[in-house]
């Protein structure tokens, strides 16, 4: 049973866990949905290789945490996930290595009916956003705080994961414009891109690809270590709100490496 002090610091540290899981072992319109993301032809499409090769996806939920719900969906004519959340947080993620020299590009879409009013990204109790896609990166974890080590020693205990050494995640954010860099209030680890800013282009789909390393470059201040792994995340446990979405397929596109 927990001591009363340790049920705290879980408590404090849920929303951190869900980015630290990310590196685990180194988971509106009518919609026609089947009963399991991991095998769905979203699924087939979304990761490095899009084939039987690529780990699977896995929906990774947190210890105090309701769970999110996924579901594929055929929206709009493409495939997609349709994601619920009820004052919860999960992610649906895949376990991935890409060398720092092989690191190209992502690719993904998502379609969002509407914003969370109360959330917003910077604050501690109001870290929530409709859509977020999750990339986790290796690095020298001899450079981690002695604050960043703690937290992620703490992971490992809660989880048996640690927290990856860096975490880069593209948001929609309210009122924040696309560009803006969002520091997560519980570690220096975790940050956030802003890609799409406020309510003018909600209930359409929007579709993005992203420059990994120039992005992780302009975002930590340093070149990247290996991808390790990609998750799509929709949370709503901060505000106690909800909130839905629907993600096209996530694609990693390697570099092509120089002969």
């Amino acid at each position: 049973m927990d001591t009363p002090l340790f049920s705290g610091r879980r408590r404090r540290c849920a929303t951190l866990l869900c980015a630290a899981a990310l590196l685990a072992g180194c988971a509106s319109p009518p919609a026609q949905q089947a009963a399991d993301p991991a095998s769905s032809p979203w699924a087939g499409q979304s990761g490095l290789h899009a084939d039987a090769a690529d780990a699977p996806w896995v929906h990774k939920t947190f210890p105090g945490k309701t769970a999110t719900h996924f579901q594929y969906a055929r929206l709009d004519g493409r495939d997609a996930m349709s994601v619920q959340a009820e004052s919860s947080a999960s992610m649906l993620r895949q376990q991935v290595r890409i060398a720092p020299a092989d690191l190209g590009r992502v690719r993904f879409s998502w379609k969002v009916p509407g914003l969370i009013e109360q959330a917003d990204l910077a604050l501690r109790d109001r870290d929530d956003a409709p859509v977020r896609i999750v990339l986790a990166f290796e690095g020298d974890r001899s450079r981690f705080s002695a604050r960043d080590a703690a937290l992620s020693e703490l992971a490992r205990a809660l989880t048996g994961e640690e927290m990856p050494y860096a975490t880069l995640m593209y948001v929609w954010c309210n009122h924040r414009e696309p560009g803006s860099v969002i520091r997560s209030p519980r570690t220096d680890r975790i940050r956030k891109l802003v890609v799409e800013s406020g309510p003018q282009r909600l209930n359409r789909w929007l579709d993005y690809e992203r420059d990994i390393r120039a992005d992780y470059l302009r975002v930590f201040g340093e070149e990247p270590g290996a991808l390790v792994g990609i998750a799509i995340m929709t949370d709503s446990d901060n505000t106690h709100s909800h909130t839905q979405a629907w993600y096209g397929p996530v694609r990693l596109v390697p570099a092509q490496r120089a002969h």
